[in-house]
């Protein structure tokens, strides 16, 4: 890392003292210390790849058993879509905590507990009984889902600020693999585990469990590690930091709209998708693995567009070419749901990952791990209060129309904002500079 290469160059320059003790006591400080930043920084890239791979599974799971929940449980449509309406209500009241808790405990510890929440939630809610109780364990594993979300960016700046678009791209990689594989494997899973969805989704808890374990030596991690220090960041603009009004930055308001649509988009999708191909004459196994397809793009796909991001100075092109693809496979979902599924699948697969363009951007439009900390709880908890209403209208104009041709038309007309919004959050510019240029102005 280039703060160790620093040490070592200002240690050779320092004409040699009297006394050689200092020397020797630093030297063997060093050879300890060494060793332990390469074994926490590797602790910390298996615990994001364990985490990003928790982030999902609770809701793709419950998107491939919907049907059999409704009727487990007595859903009308209209309930379902409040069901699929949850996920971003709990990121958005639960993420906008993140900063704050992490300021306490640190973000290590707060990820290592919503692990734990995950784990907790997905036990309890298919076992509890009621729609209340499957709702109640639902947001308790959802809570855990919104602080990792908003401290993921964080702890990616704070451990690897030279490297914020790999790393990115390697956590939204794993992301959509736990996503994928929950959307393939939970039908056939709960198939070979007894035929009860209530199995097939707890099974899933499993997987969380085993996140929590690198987290634990990483929880009293509350300062800027090692390998990450010193920031390079001035006084000055740590002052910024401490001042800092995110909701004056014109691009932290895009940011966080374009955050909505997209977020609307893909919980629409992973929460209705199979349910579309399913009335289209799809089979249940099938259409599990249809909205596998859709997910597993992201797994290449996200770990190619942050890096692409990130060498570009606008990130315009790259949100036009991905609504593009997600309003050619709306307009395939409308006119031959069956006839083209596998393709209609990877398209919006392809518009799907406008999710890790939307992180990178976060990384890259502030200048500090504590500007990227408040741009992320902003956008994210803003984010997702913007798409609240978008699965549930869905699950309304179903129930009410009769027919998927009103909410295809829907998710296909909130693409368009999502691509103009998108594109104004792409320019290249922090906000920083735009709260500063305000303050000057005012």
């Amino acid at each position: 890392m280039a703060s160790e290469e620093t040490g070592t160059m200002t240690s050779a320059a320092t004409p040699p003292t009297r006394t050689e003790a200092p020397e020797h006591a630093a030297q063997r400080a060093g050879e300890k210390q060494a060793p332990t930043r390469a074994w926490a920084t590797r602790l910390v890239i298996v615990g994001i790849v364990l985490a990003a791979m928790n982030l999902r599974p609770a809701i793709t799971s419950l998107g491939a058993l919907l049907e059999e929940v409704r009727d487990g449980l007595g859903m009308s449509g209209t309930l379902a879509g409040l069901l699929t309406s949850v996920p971003p209500l709990c990121f958005a009241f639960f993420g906008v905590m993140a900063p704050r808790l992490a300021r306490r405990f640190g973000p290590s510890a707060v990820v290592c507990v919503g692990m734990a929440a995950i784990a907790s939630g997905l036990v309890i809610r298919p076992f509890i009984g009621g729609t209340a109780g499957f709702l109640a364990g639902t947001a308790l594993a959802l809570a855990g889902i919104a602080v990792s979300n908003v401290l993921m960016p964080v702890i990616v700046k704070r451990w690897f600020p030279d490297r914020v678009g790999s790393m990115t791209g390697l956590y939204s990689m794993a992301l959509a693999f736990g996503t994928s594989v929950a959307a393939a494997a939970t039908v056939p899973l709960t198939d070979g585990l007894g035929g009860r969805w209530q199995t097939g989704l707890a099974v899933w808890a499993v997987l969380a469990v085993v996140a929590v374990l690198p987290w634990i030596p990483l929880v009293r991690d509350r300062g800027t590690p090692a390998t990450a220090a010193p920031e390079h960041v001035s006084p000055a603009v740590r002052q910024e930091d401490a001042g800092l009004r995110i909701t004056h930055s014109r691009t932290a308001w895009a940011l966080a709209v374009f955050f909505g649509l997209q977020a609307t988009a893909a919980y629409i999708t992973m929460g209705w998708m199979p349910q579309i191909f399913r009335d289209a004459g799809v089979p249940a196994g099938e259409a599990g693995v249809l909205l596998a397809v859709t997910m597993a793009m992201g797994v290449p796909l996200a770990f190619v567009i942050p890096r692409v991001a990130t060498r570009l100075t606008n990130q315009g092109p790259v949100v036009i070419v991905l609504g593009a693809c997600g309003l050619a496979g709306y307009a395939g979902l409308y006119l031959a749901p069956a006839g083209g599924a596998w393709a209609w699948a990877l398209l919006l697969g392809i518009s799907n990952c406008a999710f890790p363009l939307a992180l990178t951007m976060v990384g890259m439009r502030a200048k500090s791990s504590v500007g990227v900390a408040k741009l992320s709880a902003f956008a994210q908890s803003t984010g997702y209060l913007i798409s609240i209403p978008g699965p549930l209208l869905v699950g309304v104009l179903y129930q009410h129309s009769g027919g998927w041709g009103l909410p295809i038309a829907l998710m296909a007309a909130l693409m368009v904002p999502q691509i103009v919004i998108g594109t104004l959050a792409g320019r290249n510019r922090t906000v920083e500079d735009e709260v500063a240029a305000r303050g000057r102005a005012a």
